[in-house]
């Protein structure tokens, strides 16, 4: 009963100093890249480290209860699932699958800053090609522009598949899927979620009876995800 019962009273302290450090490591190991923006990712660690010095500072107190013989506080039942919620973030890295997340979203873009198009075209990352695209639709006015982008292959049901990125502006729940249409290779069949770099030029093609902007590739390679994949 006696360790039960200091065991009991180190739960709190424990669990703080558990999660704070969840924080702090999430942080410094690169895993909140594939989750948050990455603007966000210093107020996660200032967090952690603000349980772990809640949880020092509650060890602190637990030892001066001790000496005065004070019953110390303890956490209901159950604390421990809480824990084991903690250990598995470590434990199993977050792999969420971008084709899946961005085949259940709009793809409505808020239109970016003019001066990104004012790069030149070869430097416009994937996003900054859609945001272009819907703001000058005219077809005409890109056919034959360079094109040097990365992203992942993403397939919607019925559509053909396309290549894609996920701009966020805090984290994976307010994600937007941004899209490229792609002329793929005879013979290539894109696999869902896998990230490709691409190389070409924009022509037109037809489409539902209208003029739309393609990326016609000269060169394909398969690439790791990126550290971060998402763009803001």
């Amino acid at each position: 009963m006696t360790l039960r019962l200091r065991w009991s009273s180190l739960s709190l302290p424990l669990l703080l100093l558990l999660w704070g450090w969840v924080m702090v490591w999430s942080t410094a190991s690169g895993r909140l890249d594939l989750l948050l923006r990455s603007v966000y990712h210093p107020v996660v660690a200032v967090g952690g480290g603000l349980l772990i010095l809640i949880g020092l500072l509650q060890l602190r107190l637990l030892l001066r209860r001790k000496r005065a013989g004070q019953v110390s506080q303890t956490l209901p039942r159950g604390w421990w699932l809480t824990a084991l919620v903690a250990l598995a973030i470590i434990v199993f890295p977050p792999q969420p699958s971008f084709n899946d997340l961005a085949s259940s979203r709009p793809s409505s873009l808020p239109e970016a800053p003019r001066l990104a198009f004012v790069l030149p075209p070869e430097q416009r990352t994937l996003t900054e090609w859609v945001r272009l695209l819907r703001t000058q639709p005219d077809p005409s006015l890109h056919a034959g522009a360079p094109v040097s982008i990365s992203g992942f292959v993403l397939k919607r049901p019925g559509e053909p598949a396309q290549l894609a990125r996920l701009m966020v502006r805090c984290c994976l729940a307010d994600a937007t899927p941004s899209g490229l249409p792609v002329l793929w290779p005879e013979g290539f069949d894109p696999k869902p979620d896998t990230w490709l770099e691409v190389k070409g030029k924009m022509v037109t093609q037809e489409h539902d009876g209208a003029l739309r902007n393609v990326l016609e590739p000269s060169s394909l390679k398969v690439i790791p995800r990126p550290d971060r994949p998402l763009e803001p």
